[in-house]
């Protein structure tokens, strides 16, 4: 019971997280759009229904029934035709999907207001309109794993001795038969609780540490430094070679053709480590959030490719990537499994599962920042676009000596906004199959 609590406490963490980081999305819009003076008559958390608004001056502030995003209307965010390029009409004199779009969006605009219209907004404050939604993501994201590695930790082995291995075992269940050799651990007198400080005079902080100075130590006898029960001490410890399991960067086994383990022959001691969590110093953070930022944005470039890798472990053509593309359906299922590991158990700390939901929140957010530069409307990215696109053309303009073209007409790009939104609507239904049949 404890476990379909905590795992249902992790999908509504998640949906909340979710709403707030639109929320805050959106306010990154609407606060400079009312600092320029334009007009923001809606401010919406979610589609469809109303749930709960309040208006506040001219604003409406609310909640609507389907959580899958948000929205700031913004008054005036298409400009009006061109006088030598009217929008089409059909045979019957009716404005088309362009006409109809504009005309509704002009029809917004108040009289004696017309100098609030968006689309009257110089380049520059454009810019930091539309791309204020796509900066705070990416700020959010930053600080969420910031948080999580920094101030709340990261649940990782230590130096200090779990368990000390008895025999080298020569059984595949690790179990050890009467011609099994001590281990070269407990044949030094390792303990558990002994913490290592040294290894054949490397001196070592974590796991990580440990594992490289045995590996580079081989088979020649180490002089290993301990701290026990406060007092340190030197013991000689000489690893013996053994087969082990060949591991990935995921940690998962690699294969062969026909399917077995890849082995090779590496140092073994007979150790292995207690977990803690700890938390990663100040000077380390900028390289790992780096790292994040930039593996999101490498994502979101090679998506289509993603999505192919997706769907192929979907038709059972190869194993789901873990750092693959997911749905929001695959994500609540990350969410839920995160605050549901070992809790009742003790297996797993609470600060571990504090720390992998705040950077999984922090990674949703680097994902929306980076899906939103993708340059094409309805995204934010689209809009930036156009706001460059209509700086270069009016800079061309006063070049050569012509007339300020004036806005770029960002309502012709309506069908091919419909197409991607379409695209958007496959593809979100497209990675939800494949989380229900090849789930991460």
């Amino acid at each position: 019971m404890t476990q379909i609590l905590a795992y249902a406490a992790g999908i509504i963490i998640l949906i909340v997280g979710i709403a707030v980081s639109v929320a805050l999305h959106e306010l990154g819009h609407m606060i400079p759009a009312k600092r320029f003076g334009v007009k923001v008559p809606e401010y919406f958390i979610g589609f469809g229904p109303r749930i709960w608004s309040f208006k506040r001056g001219e604003t409406e502030y609310g909640v609507k029934a389907v959580w899958l995003g948000g929205y700031v209307k913004l008054v005036g965010m298409l400009p009006p035709a061109r006088p030598d390029r009217p929008d089409k009409r059909d045979k019957n004199g009716e404005l088309g999907m362009v006409g109809q779009a504009r005309a509704e969006a002009l029809a917004e605009i108040e009289p004696g207001e017309e100098h609030r219209a968006f689309y009257r907004l110089s380049v520059p404050k454009k810019l930091v309109v539309m791309a204020g939604g796509i900066l705070t993501n990416l700020v959010l994201g930053i600080v969420l794993i910031a948080v999580a590695l920094g101030v709340v930790g990261v649940y990782k082995p230590t130096s200090t001795v779990a368990v000390v291995a008895p025999c080298v075992s020569s059984q595949s269940d690790g179990q050890c038969a009467d011609s099994d050799p001590v281990s070269p651990a407990a044949q030094a007198g390792l303990r558990p609780g002994d913490t290592i400080v040294s290894w054949d005079g490397a001196p070592v902080s974590d796991w990580e540490d440990v594992q490289a100075a045995i590996a580079s130590a081989g088979t020649d006898s180490a002089t290993v430094l301990i701290e026990r029960e406060g007092r340190r001490q030197t013991l000689t410890v000489t690893a013996v070679e053994v087969e082990r399991p060949v591991r990935d960067d995921t940690g998962r086994p690699v294969t062969d053709a026909s399917g077995k383990p890849v082995t090779a022959p590496r140092p073994f001691a007979g150790l292995s480590p207690v977990w803690d969590t700890q938390r990663l110093a100040p000077a380390e953070l900028p390289a790992v959030v780096g790292q994040s930022v930039w593996g999101t944005l490498k994502a979101i470039a090679t998506l289509p490719v993603g999505l192919y890798k997706a769907v192929a472990a979907g038709l059972g053509y190869q194993e789901r990537d873990a750092e693959g593309v997911v749905s929001l359906v695959g994500i609540g299922r990350v969410a839920g499994e995160v605050s549901s590991s070992g809790a009742g158990e003790g297996t797993i700390p609470l600060s571990m599962r504090v720390s992998s939901m705040l950077t999984l929140l922090g990674a949703l957010n680097l994902a929306l920042f980076a899906f939103n530069l993708v340059p094409l409307l309805p995204l934010d990215g689209g809009h930036v676009a156009g706001a460059c696109w209509e700086a270069l053309r009016r800079a061309l303009a006063r070049a050569a000596g012509r007339p300020d073209p004036g806005p770029v007409d960002t309502a012709r790009m309506l069908p091919l906004t419909q197409v991607v939104v379409g695209l958007l609507i496959v593809m979100a239904l497209i990675l939800v199959w494949v989380d229900l049949v090849a789930p991460i």
